[in-house]
């Protein structure tokens, strides 16, 4: 088990009449992710809702905020018991037994353009074993075939574009991995949380972007970019691509504002089950979902 303290911080400048606000930076309490304190500020007086998504377990922050500055702080503290796998012993699971709640992540999506991916995936790794090898076989293959850089990619890159330029930043290497595994009918899905563990030279703690592939009736993780360390992950949003989970969808007009200020710090305290994260060769999960019975 690890526990992770991490705090987010979000400002704002908005010009009149103001603007509507959803934000998806709450922890995401999940059967294995379990919040053990967390609290949240709003520098306006202006009335929050949180809202959850019982597919998902994501929440949104909702607010109306009125013209001026708007600072957003959330801190928690999270602990995260993984489910650790033998990656030799994972199938992958037939269309035809995947639950609903997998079968949302075979198909095109904005960024991940599976249907377009069909070739390269099958002439890669068509011939491999199925199984969570083959799913670690995509993810090292997209580590190795594009360079992080940051900067590199805007908020239209989709893994098309990934795959022609080979370079981006870990929303990119998600959105290619993920595309190539649904175009092999592997269900895989988009995940933000901390990138806990990434190296100091690629600057600041920031959101970052994984993937969670559906194996054996379980979503195991995968980090395509290799900067992180997925031990440590703490799950915020989850959905088809970077679409659905931006940390900050804002409706009206606001000046462009400052990156968000984001610090993650892993507990140990002895005598305790916490340990700190690491990069480990198991397959790790903190979510499932029964696959059909035959």
């Amino acid at each position: 088990m690890v526990r992770i303290q991490f705090a987010i911080d979000l400002h704002y400048e908005l010009i009149s009449p103001g603007a509507d606000f959803v934000f998806n930076i709450h922890a995401a309490p999940t059967a294995r992710q379990f919040i053990v304190s967390e609290s949240l500020r709003v520098n306006q007086p202006v009335l929050t809702t949180i809202q959850a998504d019982p597919a998902t377990y994501a929440r949104f922050l909702r607010l109306t905020a009125a013209p001026g500055a708007l600072q957003v702080s959330y801190q928690a503290q999270v602990d995260i018991d993984h489910h650790v796998g033998d990656p030799d012993l994972i199938p992958e699971t037939p269309v035809a037994r995947l639950p609903l709640g997998a079968l949302h992540y075979i198909y095109p999506s904005r960024y991940c353009q599976s249907d377009r991916l069909a070739v390269l995936a099958i002439n890669e790794f068509g011939r491999l074993p199925k199984g969570y090898r083959r799913v670690e076989a995509i993810c090292k293959w997209v580590n190795q075939h594009v360079a992080f850089c940051g900067n590199a990619s805007c908020s239209t890159t989709s893994a098309i574009d990934t795959l022609t330029d080979r370079v981006g930043v870990c929303r990119d290497f998600a959105h290619l991995m993920i595309a190539i595994c649904r175009a092999l009918s592997i269900p895989a899905r988009f995940t933000t949380g901390i990138d806990y563990g990434a190296d100091l030279a690629l600057g600041p703690s920031d959101f970052h972007a994984y993937v969670e592939a559906y194996l054996d009736g379980r979503w195991y993780l995968f980090d395509p970019s290799g900067t992180a360390v997925p031990m440590g992950f703490v799950r915020l949003g989850t959905g088809r691509d970077a679409a659905d989970v931006s940390y900050a969808t804002i409706f009206g007009s606001v000046t462009p504002p400052p990156p968000p200020l984001i610090s993650v710090n892993a507990i140990t305290e002895p005598g305790r089950p916490w340990e700190m994260p690491r990069r480990r060769p198991e397959a790790l999960s903190t979510d499932s979902l029964p696959v059909l019975s035959d």
